[in-house]
């Protein structure tokens, strides 16, 4: 897939656990480990929001276009 989920990188910089990160957001550990291996087929304007918050960034920094190689 050519969106690629930055969500490591930022809990990395803000030296934050996934655990605290789904807990501040409102969402199961499960569905924020979904999010953060690229396997979610969506994500709703109020999750990016709530991650946006929580990590102090911009939607930018948590999702990235890049384009798929030739096969």
């Amino acid at each position: 897939m050519a969106i690629v989920v930055n969500v490591d990188v930022m809990l990395a910089i803000r030296k934050m656990s996934s655990g605290e990160l789904a807990e501040k957001v409102g969402i199961s550990a499960t569905n924020l480990s979904i999010l953060k291996t690229g396997k979610a087929k969506a994500v709703r304007f109020s999750t990016l929001d709530a991650l946006c918050k929580a990590l102090k960034c911009q939607p930018g920094d948590i999702l990235e276009y890049r384009e798929d190689s030739p096969e």
